[in-house]
């Protein structure tokens, strides 16, 4: 396909905001703009649920200014998508032929359950998890939903979101006015009772949204956190009780200076804080999961997956990330199959003979960082492995929790054992000494599978290891076609191999139609 601008337009109750996206050829999502406007449209809903003129207006200028953006960057489609404020808004059917009469934008105004039903979407084709609870807090609705083995269960939408609760029980007081926050808690969590699908499922808690981003940077900012983004990052229970605890002992000109929070959700982030603590104790929760995908990208997701040949599949999400990324750093497809079937062959050998040992999860990373082998070499290639550590480590990767992102990165920068402890240095409490050890391991496999891989023509065809003596193993290499190349580089980096093997390796390269090899 050739590159498509999509534009989301997001009505919420709290913001307006507009993404634009452009595809390339391998549907990666490049976000050119994001733009946003803090609305807080529910403010301007009546007791009798009637969204006043002074509303009307200030969505039809958003509206306005959107469309001349969109115009702008040339948007292929525009998609305008509108939930709580409206949806609770009894003349909404008059918002709608307003704003399309002064603007020409036609809205689509999104149920209640098709809500809860694009969050889970975008969660479901970007977190790597099989079970688990989304939930989406707005300022006006609160969507939860349960999926089992990534198929939607049960979906609830609330009508309360970080706004409402705001005004139904801080007006007029205080952001952490203790009498306040204990209504609020029990007002949560009996809500969250009435819901027996999710009473201590004891799976991940997924959170999405603008609020959820939040309590996410907080807590990165209050322990130093070493790598960027948010996406797969995780928090204990005591982690969100720390965050609260911390929004609780502020005043509001503490707040407003507050690291990692907006200043336009000062006063909404608390009430947001409470119902993730809730919601945690009601399912009992193995973790609590942020994902920087949520209902705009589940939309963009399900459009494209609709009119594209289904490009974004539930159950390869960590190997289609691993071939975009590639992709986007310019990494030829070839190439990388060739070093990760070397890579998979080398392994075996190993394996075969008792001399390493690996699961499932880390032959998929070994297979991962060969094929992203040196990416950072797009930037320069004086600093390829610098620069291939800090670009996977620090990037948003669908699929991938945090701590999966810094061993791809690990894998694929692999150059020796001491830049990897330079890499490790502020984290090397996330890894036990066998982990670190079978991170050296798998490194020297990857440095060493390029070795035999340095012509890029797909010289070398299989390979044998054997013990020749106490001390010596023999490593031979059938290959059909020239291996200057491979034999120079294979020789200078076979002291990866001889490190895993603890002992000298002899390297013997034997052509595919030789009899030794024949017979």
């Amino acid at each position: 396909m050739s590159t498509e601008r999509i534009g989301l337009i997001d009505i919420g109750s709290n913001t307006v905001r507009l993404v634009i996206f452009e595809t390339d050829a391998y549907y990666n999502l490049h976000e050119l703009q994001n733009i946003k406007t803090p609305a807080r449209l529910y403010l301007y809903l009546s007791e009798e649920k009637i969204l006043n003129q002074e509303g009307i207006d200030k969505l039809t200028k958003i509206m306005h200014s959107f469309k001349q953006v969109a115009i702008q960057y040339e948007v292929d489609t525009l998609m305008p998508v509108a939930t709580a404020a409206i949806r609770q808004s009894k003349n909404q059917q008059e918002i709608l032929d307003h704003i399309k009469e002064e603007t020409g934008i036609k809205i689509t105004l999104l149920a209640e359950e098709q809500e809860a039903y694009y969050g889970n979407y975008a969660v479901l084709h970007s977190i790597d998890e099989p079970n688990g609870v989304t939930i989406d807090i707005g300022g006006g609705s609160t969507e939860i939903t349960y999926f089992e083995d990534k198929k939607l269960v049960h979906s609830i939408s609330f009508p309360f979101g970080v706004v409402t609760l705001k005004e139904m029980f801080f007006d007029g007081k205080a952001h952490n006015d203790r009498k306040a926050i204990k209504k609020a808690k029990s007002f949560i969590q009996e809500q969250f009772s009435s819901l027996p699908w999710i009473q201590e499922k004891k799976v991940p808690v997924i959170a999405i949204g603008g609020s959820a981003r939040n309590i996410a940077n907080i807590h990165q900012r209050m322990i130093d956190y070493p790598l960027a983004g948010i996406h797969g990052y995780q928090m204990e229970r005591e982690h969100l009780s720390k965050t609260l605890d911390t929004l609780e002992n502020l005043d509001t000109d503490e707040l407003n200076d507050l690291d990692g929070l907006s200043r336009d959700r000062t006063d909404i982030i608390l009430p947001a804080n409470l119902v993730f603590n809730a919601l945690f104790d009601t399912v009992k929760a193995s973790a609590f999961i942020f994902s920087n995908k949520g209902l705009r990208e589940g939309v963009i997701m399900e459009y494209l997956n609709i009119h594209h040949n289904h490009p974004f599949d539930l159950h390869e999400i960590r190997k289609q990330t691993v071939e975009r990324t590639a992709r986007l750093y310019n990494i030829h497809p070839m190439v990388a199959r060739q070093r990760v079937s070397i890579a998979d062959k080398l392994f075996s050998v190993l394996a075969n003979e008792n001399i390493l040992e690996a699961d499932a999860y880390w032959k998929t990373c070994l297979r991962s960082g060969s094929y992203l082998y040196y990416l950072g070499s797009y930037i320069d290639n004086d600093a390829q492995s610098q620069n291939t550590f800090y670009i996977i480590a620090n990037s948003n990767l669908a699929g991938l929790n945090h701590k999966d992102r810094v061993i791809l990165a690990l894998l694929a920068s692999y150059k020796n054992k001491s830049l990897l402890k330079q890499y490790i240095k502020e984290i090397k409490d996330w890894f036990t000494e066998d982990e670190l050890t079978l991170l050296h391991h798998l490194g020297g496999i990857i440095k060493f599978s390029e070795a035999l891989n340095d012509s890029h023509i797909n010289v070398v065809k299989d390979l044998a290891i054997e013990k020749t003596d106490d001390d010596t193993y023999t490593l031979r290499i059938v290959h059909k076609g020239d291996v200057l190349a491979e034999e120079y580089r294979a020789n200078r980096q076979k002291k990866h191999l001889e490190r895993i093997l603890d002992a000298k390796v002899d390297i013997q390269f034997i052509e595919a139609d030789d009899p030794v090899y024949t017979s």
